[in-house]
């Protein structure tokens, strides 16, 4: 049985691209009001109206629901799947380029920008933003190093790499606007891994 043939079973909304726009908007809903970590998929059907099994049918997983709702133009699953590849060994190098590579292209960056102004101005924004990193991305890579301190070394990973795209492609401070992507790597991946990993690891 696929997941159209649950919905109809039940009597809820058939799939569709209408139905695809309710479950975004119904996201987008309980994102505001309850913050990213309280909102459930299960209860996103809910107010859209339709079977669970649906809304996994369209998205994979509240982070790819989430990444929707706020116009993210990439798949943060993806991204941190790639930084996660090959251990704890020089992560801090890769989440740099990683992250870096992601706000590089201007049809990219203009949403982005967009979206880091709009957590700048807005606390609902800022908060939602903020649960979603902490969980979803600096949040998993900390906890992939296994340490004790999760939690903060995420949020100090968090703070270095926000603070580091706001001021080169929002405020566009001098010198860093202008640096290339491998030199911030170079520079930027030692301190990442300390913060993320027990101590920086001597570049190759």
């Amino acid at each position: 049985m696929t997941a159209h043939d649950v919905v109809r079973a039940r009597g809820r909304r058939p799939g569709g691209v209408d139905t695809r726009a309710a479950i975004v908007e119904a996201a987008r809903k309980s994102f505001a009001a309850k913050g990213y970590d309280k909102t459930s998929m299960r209860g996103i059907a809910r107010e859209a109206g339709v079977d669970p099994a649906l809304v996994h049918h369209y998205f994979d997983g509240k982070a790819a629901l989430f990444a929707e709702t706020m116009a993210v133009p990439v798949n943060p699953a993806e991204l941190i799947e790639r930084v996660l590849e090959g251990g704890r060994e020089r992560l801090g190098w890769r989440l740099v380029e990683t992250f870096l590579t992601v706000w590089e292209p201007p049809e990219r960056r203009e949403a982005l920008v967009a979206l880091v102004r709009s957590a700048m101005t807005s606390e609902e924004a800022a908060r939602m933003l903020r649960e979603f990193l902490g969980r979803e991305v600096f949040g998993r890579l900390a906890a992939s190093a296994g340490a004790e301190d999760a939690q903060l070394r995420g949020a100090l990973a968090a703070s270095q790499m926000i603070g580091v795209v706001i001021a080169r492609y929002v405020v566009r401070v001098p010198g860093l606007a202008e640096a290339t992507r491998a030199d911030l790597v170079e520079r930027l991946g030692p301190v990442l891994q300390g913060y993320l990993v027990d101590g920086p690891v001597a570049p190759e």
